[in-house]
């Protein structure tokens, strides 16, 4: 029992490493994207971004109590996290798993390139304040959130599709917890979203547009 229970336990830590490792792919390939766009592209993306920077420092997060933005924040990210619950029920959603967590690298590396190549330094620090607070909860979430499903998946088809043996309701009790775990996390997140990175994303909107 002891022994199998350092083995899942080994499993669990070998198959985070690889999520994180292919998340750090995904950032490393988003930042390549951002480095490749041509002249136009870029142009017009420093226009919208010259614009959004502006709003935001002359009207910041446009909602005072922030209830809106957490909600819709909260909504994205459950929808994120039912994706790659019911992915890992589905077992053969497993690449669909694996493609969200590569996808969600490419979105952070694409930003915080993007911003860095525009402006520099400054733009790297503005990334950072706005990318990296709730980026701190949820990507080990949704990191947490696919191993677990990635476990449950491969459980299903060791245990069930060729041996047909084992129970269900360990593998099942697992996923479960650990999805509604994460779901506090990323309200968590949700609230980062809401009411700490506006604030700091119009202080820094300040800094780099009179920089």
């Amino acid at each position: 029992m002891l022994a199998a229970a350092v083995k899942k336990g080994t499993e669990q830590r070998v198959l985070l490493l690889f999520l994180t490792i292919l998340f750090g792919a995904g950032v490393i390939f988003g930042a390549l994207l951002a480095s490749g766009l041509d002249g136009d592209q870029r142009s017009v993306l420093q226009e919208e971004l010259n614009v959004f920077l502006l709003q935001l420092a002359q009207h910041g997060s446009g909602d005072e109590g922030g209830k809106a933005e957490f909600w819709q924040s909260f909504w994205l990210h459950g929808r994120w996290l039912l994706v790659i619950a019911l992915m890992g029920l589905a077992v053969i959603g497993l690449p669909v798993i694996l493609a969200l967590d590569f996808f969600k690298g490419v979105l952070v590396g694409f930003a915080v390139a993007t911003l860095a190549i525009q402006h520099g330094g400054k733009g790297l620090a503005f990334s950072l304040l706005s990318v990296l607070p709730a980026n701190l909860l949820s990507v080990p979430a949704y990191l947490a959130a696919s191993a677990a499903s990635i476990s449950f998946a491969t459980f299903i088809i060791r245990f069930r599709l060729i041996r047909r043996s084992g129970s269900l309701l360990p593998a099942a009790s697992t996923l479960a917890v650990t999805t509604a775990g994460m779901l506090l996390v990323l309200a968590g997140a949700s609230a980062l979203d809401a009411w700490l990175s506006p604030a700091l994303m119009a202080w820094a909107a300040e800094w780099l547009i009179a920089g």
